[in-house]
């Protein structure tokens, strides 16, 4: 009896006992991590923590906390969100873990990134309360750093894959036509004086007298057309033209040795004016015209469409007396080369008098000049001669961009904007800003009203889709695109080759280029091309050695001689 008694008692402290008892701290070699390295996507780091609990191992009384941990290199931690279990006879709605049993779980864990991620350690810490005792178990280190190869992506650009201009329509030489009729009576080709000295023959003798006297003009061609109305029989009409075309050209010869001009005109003649009897009657308000046009246009034989006008004449006066008059003529075309202001002359004035020079000259002006400052005075002038020209704001913006100062440049194309809210190349532009700026959403609704702009715009949805970790659609923006940001795409998608390919075709390749080079040559074991392209990258710009010290694409050149000196 005593000795049961006695095995009883002790049962009952071995119980206490081990009611009483802490948990065990935890063995890394029970928590995976994918991926490890971390990585980071979308501007986040996300990662699946699988852990597990052992067999009676979890207190039936226990509720343990479990928090992911970022320890950054700058000995802060950032705390990710917890997940929560609990043991068997806990009343709660926790995870539960079963004590002879165990159990596996899975955390999904995610952290805004910072660049103080790259050398960074990811812990699991469990806070323990059971019953009324809380306690900490020691902290699980799971993963080892952030690769942050996505975060290379650029969201600033520069040349050609930056904001874009609206062009100007300056052109320096312009033609300028002026044309001039002569009426014929019916079946007659004598010039009448009435003719010559009709308003239109006046003006264009004036622009013969002012190509001659002004230095910037000259005439290119002086022609005659003459024709006969095409309700005549061919070889009527043919003998009429000619005749017609003959009597022009003689008066005229004779009005430029009056004007003492040199030119020599050139001359022809149309039997049939088919075409200007088919324009006429299309700009005529004749009952019935389109049915009229579409009867004769049957008719593929001259002289059988001849025979159907002239009873068609008969029948509607309209025709006869408004449209067949008008095609009885020698139409006179002069052709007048106007050669504009020199690049010398333009970029003076628009420092000087900037109201002598008309708005496509003032847009050409800020092309002559590389100085952003000089750039921006000019598209000031613009806008203060101009204040409705969106070429003005969205040019100013331009060069606000480029010149790094996306505030003004904001401002400039939301101007634009409120101009024209359709314009593809502000809406381009204002898309590039939100997207420097880090608002995506933003970005995507301008770049959503930006097709047909003369921009980069398929480079700039790619970075838009990475910065979003959309990869599939960032890669269909991109096909055909040798940028910075389309080799990046590449490397994050493991396509090396094609990465190579498109660095080695950058246009305008900078120190970003290099590095990039240098992770696809990590990435391939190229160890020559890791040391060539990082030393090129840090040539270009020194802060390259010090994302290279601390990148995890780097990590198993980090100890090598050759790479310290790199980077040291």
């Amino acid at each position: 009896m005593k000795k049961q008694l006695l095995f009883a008692l002790s049962l009952m402290v071995a119980v206490l006992f081990s009611s009483c008892k802490n948990l065990s701290d935890l063995d890394p070699s029970l928590f995976t991590t994918t991926p490890n390295p971390l990585e980071t996507k979308a501007g986040k780091v996300e990662a699946t923590v699988t852990g597990t609990f052992p067999v009676k191992y979890f207190q039936k009384n226990a509720v343990v906390t479990v928090t992911p941990v970022m320890k950054l290199s700058n000995g802060q931690s950032v705390k990710g969100t917890p997940s929560v279990f609990q043991g068997e006879k806990v009343v709660g709605n926790d995870n539960v873990i079963s004590y002879k049993a165990g159990g596996s779980y899975t955390m999904k864990v995610s952290f805004d990134y910072v660049p103080e991620m790259a050398v960074s350690e990811l812990f699991l810490e469990f806070d323990v309360v059971a019953k009324k005792k809380s306690y900490k178990l020691t902290p699980v280190k799971v993963a080892d750093g952030v690769i942050a190869t996505s975060e290379l992506a650029q969201k600033q650009f520069k040349g050609a894959l930056g904001a874009t201009l609206i062009k100007d329509q300056f052109e320096r030489d312009i033609m300028q036509m002026t044309e001039a009729d002569i009426l014929f009576l019916i079946q007659q080709s004598t010039v009448r004086n009435t003719e010559v000295k009709s308003e239109d023959i006046k003006a264009l003798t004036a622009k013969i007298v002012e190509a001659k006297n002004e230095m910037n003009k000259s005439v290119e061609s002086l022609q005659i057309s003459s024709y006969a109305s095409p309700d005549g029989a061919l070889e009527l009409n043919t003998k009429l033209a000619e005749r017609r075309q003959k009597e022009t050209e003689k008066f005229l010869n004779a009005e430029l040795k009056r004007l003492k001009s040199p030119l020599t005109v050139e001359s022809r003649f149309t039997p049939e004016d088919w075409d200007g009897f088919q324009k006429l009657m299309e700009k005529s308000n004749i009952q019935d015209k389109e049915l009229i046009l579409r009867v004769l246009s049957m008719y593929k034989d001259p002289e059988q469409r001849e025979r159907e006008i002239k009873n068609l004449a008969a029948a509607f006066k309209q025709i006869a007396d408004e449209v067949l008059p008008q095609l009885r003529r020698s139409q006179l075309k002069l052709m007048v080369k106007v050669t504009g202001k020199s690049d010398e002359q333009i970029a003076s004035l628009a420092k000087s008098d900037a109201s002598a020079l008309n708005v496509e000259e003032l847009l050409y002006a800020a092309t002559l000049t590389k100085e952003a400052g000089e750039k921006q005075a000019i598209y000031k002038k613009v806008a203060e001669l101009y204040p409705n020209e969106i070429r003005a704001y969205n040019n100013m913006g331009q060069v606000c961009y480029q010149m790094g100062n996306m505030d003004n440049a904001e401002k400039s194309f939301a101007k634009a904007l409120s101009i024209d809210p359709r314009n593809a190349d502000a809406n381009f532009n204002a898309g590039l800003v939100a997207m420097a700026k880090g608002d995506l959403a933003k970005a995507e609704t301008y770049f959503g009203n930006a097709a047909g702009t003369t921009g980069n715009l398929k480079n700039a949805l790619g970075t838009y889709y990475i910065a979003t970790g959309d990869y599939t659609k960032a890669k269909s923006s991109m096909l055909g695109v040798n940028s910075n940001n389309a080799a990046l795409l590449q490397i994050l998608n493991k396509e090396y080759n094609a990465a190579k390919n498109t660095l080695a075709a950058v246009e305008n390749p900078d120190a970003a280029t290099s590095y990039l080079a240098a992770v696809v040559a990590a990435r391939t074991n190229d160890k020559d091309g890791v040391y060539s392209n990082l030393k090129a990258a840090v040539a270009k710009n020194k802060e390259c050695a010090l994302k290279a010290a601390k990148d995890l694409e780097f990590a198993k050149y980090w100890s090598e001689s050759a790479f310290k000196a790199i980077v040291q």
